[in-house]
């Protein structure tokens, strides 16, 4: 039988806040192949999922096959539009949901991860970050500022992400991130510059593949995901009629499980793709490959 087999494999999955959205289901199949998974979460909601951890109310959807439940070696405080901690601002640092978390930059996960685990502690390196401040607004009503946000916090950290991270990396390591077809195709509704944002993410993922590869000896791959009703999906204000419409005319009817993108990313970061690097890998019930509506009866 082939298996995915991650035994002695150690992963980061960088946005995981809660147990409804891909992050988490990509940290529970890593686990399932037998990785080892940290996480990185967002500081405004890292006291709610510590809570919620704590006192067992995600227990049901961390059990694994094994009927063990999903552990994490670390969780990581990590607000990822910092690269270091200089350029985190005073008043984010003292923002009650910030100043006790001490260095949530990039660089500061990578230190972290350092002196947790020594030099090069990571096999596996999963970016499951987007976040559009004005989402909600056409392109053509979004502010500079709420572009360039889209674009850094969901498209440049990864290449942060990469350049501190791909040195932490042992042989043969792999990044996946997480993508979707607004990059190209127009989606409306889907707004405030995340399309711009995700076409920026495939086509660096391209170059870094090329270039780290080259300096690192890592893969880099990204998932095209379909819509799911996750939580965090729901800032964007359309997502179930989003989900509806992939289901009726996508041809696989059934809506896509966050668990059809974990066991995705597994494969990708494991040896069995070891040939496969510097791809958009859509898993998206062959939505991706319609170019006309079907009919509703």
């Amino acid at each position: 039988m082939l298996n995915i087999d991650l035994t002695g494999r150690r992963a980061l999955v960088a946005g995981v806040a809660d147990d409804a959205g891909f992050g988490f289901a990509i940290a529970k199949e890593l686990a399932e192949a037998g990785a080892s998974v940290c996480v990185g979460t967002w500081p405004p909601a890292l006291t709610i999922f510590l809570n919620l951890l704590e006192r067992g109310k995600m227990d049901e959807s961390r059990r694994l096959s094994s009927g063990e439940l999903l552990t994490f070696e670390k969780i990581y405080p990590l607000d990822a539009v910092y690269d270091t901690y200089d350029e985190i601002p005073e008043d984010v640092r003292g923002n009650k949901r910030y100043k006790d978390v001490g260095d949530c930059s990039i660089d500061g996960l990578a230190r972290r991860l350092i002196a947790d685990f020594g030099e090069r502690p990571l096999d596996i390196v999963v970016h499951s970050l987007a976040n559009g401040p004005e989402v909600k607004k056409p392109l053509l009503e979004v502010s500079r500022n709420g572009y360039v946000g889209a674009v850094s916090a969901s498209a440049y950290s990864l290449v942060s992400m990469i350049q501190r991270l791909g040195p932490l990396m042992r042989e043969h390591g792999a990044f996946a991130s997480l993508t979707y077809m607004a990059s190209e195709r127009v989606i409306p509704g889907y707004g405030g510059g995340m399309s711009s944002a995700k076409a920026a993410l495939e086509s660096d993922t391209r170059t870094l593949a090329f270039e780290a590869g080259r300096k690192f000896g890592v893969r880099v791959n990204t998932i095209s995901a379909g819509p799911l009703a996750s939580r965090a999906a729901s800032a964007i204000g359309i997502i179930e009629k989003m989900v509806d419409y992939v289901s009726a005319n996508a041809p696989l009817t059934e809506k896509l499980t966050a668990r059809e993108v974990g066991t995705t990313t597994a494969f990708l970061c494991s040896p069995l793709a070891s040939g496969i690097t510097g791809s958009t890998v859509y898993v998206d019930k062959g939505y991706h490959a319609m170019g006309m509506a079907v009919p509703q009866e």
